[in-house]
């Protein structure tokens, strides 16, 4: 009989990464002297995350495979609680410039710190299951790379020639760092949950209408603008198909022309598309076209050379 060994054999335990950062300390060096950079500066990256949650749930909010977002900011040491105070503002203004209320969004600051920590806070938002993390901002001190330089035995340090010009003493130190770590699971869950609507309302004629609709911010929705042209002969799918031929280049365009017009726009409401252009018989007479607002579905009239500067401008 074989040995037990033979038969079961041992299953030794691996480790998946529980962070993307160890990667950026292991190549410091590497990209420090490789791109001639000077401190402070960062090093960012995306990559999949992994950790042992016993229970994965609220949807994709906590998952045990994950894409994270990490920067690491290597600073001076001293000046960590500057640059702490500048990413922490820094990043809740990124956070508002994507679309996400003020209001939304707080900071927690946290009172039990990590061992490498001496600083540390989350920036919060109002999910419909309450408040929950979706940035943490952490400075990190020097741990990581001084463990980084034990374990392998190399010098991992900076040379500081600007400390000479302020009349300090110049030489070799082990950077701090100030890190900001968000998953791009929850932002994405952030963004459609504060984009997705079902809106309803009543007519004229007493019947009931609505529309599933993504609000999603201009500037991030997949597909910026759509191009129906009413008919599908007497010229204006030609017409249609040189202002995306014009606009394809800048941002992403969408081409459609089956179903009746309003069908196209309510398809175009629920993948989150910002604008839509309907190019008519008017067109063929003075060029102008129909532009209709996702939002609050205004249309107005505009003329055709003016639709890919217009989208450019509300888009940025």
């Amino acid at each position: 009989m074989p040995p037990l060994s033979f038969i079961f054999p041992v299953i030794k335990p691996f480790y998946l990464r529980p962070e993307t950062a160890q990667g950026i300390f292991v190549n410091f060096l590497n990209v420090q002297k490789s791109g001639r950079m000077k401190i402070p500066f960062g090093i960012a990256q995306t990559g999949k995350a992994f950790r042992n949650e016993i229970v994965a749930r609220q949807f994709i909010f906590r998952m045990r495979e994950f894409e994270q977002m990490e920067m690491q900011f290597f600073v001076r040491p001293g000046s960590q609680k500057q640059w702490y105070d500048y990413w922490k503002d820094e990043r809740k203004k990124w956070h508002e410039s994507i679309g996400i209320p003020a209001e939304k969004l707080r900071f927690h600051d946290h009172i039990k710190l990590a061992h490498y920590a001496d600083m540390a806070l989350d920036i919060e938002f109002e999910f419909p299951f309450g408040w929950k993390e979706l940035e943490g901002i952490h400075s990190r001190t020097d741990f990581d790379l001084t463990q980084h330089a034990t374990f392998s035995k190399k010098k991992i340090q900076y040379f500081d020639n600007d400390l000479n010009e302020e009349g300090k003493p110049f030489g070799n130190y082990t950077p701090y760092v100030v890190e900001t770590s968000v998953g791009l699971d929850r932002l994405f869950l952030t963004v459609m949950s504060l984009a997705y609507q079902n809106e309803k309302w009543t007519k004229e004629d007493g019947t009931e209408d609505g529309r599933v609709v993504l609000k999603i911010p201009a500037k991030l929705a997949p597909v910026k603008l759509a191009i129906l042209p009413l008919l599908k002969k007497d010229g204006l799918p030609e017409i249609a198909k040189e202002l995306m031929n014009a606009c394809k280049q800048s941002f992403h365009c969408f081409y459609e022309e089956k179903d009746a017009i309003g069908k196209r726009y309510r398809r175009m409401d629920a993948i989150g598309t910002p604008f839509c252009v309907t190019i008519d018989h008017q067109t063929k007479e003075d060029n102008t076209v129909t532009i209709r607002y996702r939002d609050d579905m205004r249309q107005e009239r505009i003329a055709l050379s003016e639709v890919k500067e217009l989208v450019e401008k509300l888009v940025r």
